[in-house]
């Protein structure tokens, strides 16, 4: 063989052994992956609940849970940020309610632009974010506390703003937002996923992201490397609060409806998805492709006990038997990563 020959040869062996490191190296990553559990749980579910009733999986079903996931997974996504810096936000439900409650308002009695009664509903929820961010960075109150004031605050102020009674979002651009389609694709469910990669795109490659799980990891550390950790933690805040108020205006506009009760209850299924999904309730990791498959245990749980006829309270007590399931096995995984 002659010396091109050979040179060519080891050339091609090195690219070939050049592209089983990166597949050996990938296949490592996806097999520690905290998001594979959860991927694998959701399988499981999916396919018990498929034996116990033939409807779960025909197309209908499986896009009507797609769509009953949309609102939790996009309140997911703000969650897991806040977690993940080692707070909690308990008002989205009610702040939810709320920007909702004033999209409809400022469309339907002051006949504002329908695209700006909608940006009026999402600084409304950022300014929930940013009462709950003051509350807890400059007057240091603990943000279970401070968030869980601002449930009860936001909750009155709906009542306040409707006058105890829903209002009717009728407008077919808005009505699109929640109850459209593309193709058989429910347009909810096109936002998550659009969010979904936002959300990836700022944790994993902006510095804000990345501080963000610095500072839930080791505050003081954070500090002392120069990141303004009041500033982090009023991000999420505020964060949280526009994505509630969007997840609000798509619920409304997926029934036509803002009510008065919209948001009860969903803090529970947002926190239990984002602890499912591997954030530590501790801080400092987090995920919110894991977020979204929570949700989607959630949801796919949900569809679950309705498609078997189970009563309402039994759902009430496994959501709350979710979440401590969830909690312990967050707490077992710290322990053993120290």
């Amino acid at each position: 063989m002659t010396e091109q020959g050979q040179q060519d040869l080891t050339e091609h062996s090195g690219k070939h052994a050049d592209v089983g490191a990166l597949l050996a190296r990938g296949w490592q990553r996806l097999m520690h992956a905290p998001e594979l559990g959860v991927l694998i749980a959701l399988l499981v579910l999916s396919v018990a609940t498929s034996l116990a009733s033939p409807y779960f999986l025909q197309t209908d079903n499986i896009l009507n849970v797609l769509r009953g996931i949309a609102v939790i997974g996009i309140m997911a996504f703000g969650e897991t940020l806040v977690i993940m810096t080692g707070s909690f936000d308990l008002s989205i439900g009610s702040v939810l309610a709320l920007s909702s409650m004033m999209t409809a308002k400022f469309m339907t009695e002051y006949h504002l632009n329908p695209l700006l009664a909608i940006v009026a509903g999402l600084v409304t929820g950022a300014l929930c974010g940013v009462a709950n961010g003051l509350l807890v960075t400059r007057v240091r109150i603990n943000s279970f506390i401070a968030t869980l004031a601002m449930l009860s605050i936001a909750r009155g102020l709906v009542y306040l703003v409707a006058n105890g009674s829903n209002i009717q979002m009728k407008d077919p651009a808005v009505v699109f937002l929640g109850a459209g389609y593309i193709g058989r694709i429910p347009f909810a469910v096109i936002e998550m996923f659009f969010l979904l990669i936002v959300a990836f795109v700022f944790l994993r490659y902006t510095v804000a992201g990345r501080r963000i799980a610095a500072v839930g990891g080791n505050e003081r550390a954070a500090r002392l490397s120069g990141v303004h950790v009041e500033s982090i933690r009023m991000l999420v805040f505020v964060i949280m609060g526009a994505l509630a108020a969007f997840a609000g205006v798509v619920k409304a506009a997926t029934l036509s409806t803002a009510a008065v009760s919209a948001g009860t209850g969903n803090e529970l299924d947002v926190i239990a998805a984002v602890v499912i999904g591997g954030a530590s309730l501790a801080g400092g990791s987090g995920s919110v492709i894991g977020a979204v498959l929570g949700a989607a245990m959630m949801g796919v749980l949900h569809n679950a006990f309705v498609m078997l006829g189970f009563p309402l309270h039994i759902q009430t007590v496994s959501i709350g038997l979710v979440i401590i399931f969830a909690a312990t096995v967050d707490r077992l995984r710290s322990s053993r990563s120290r």
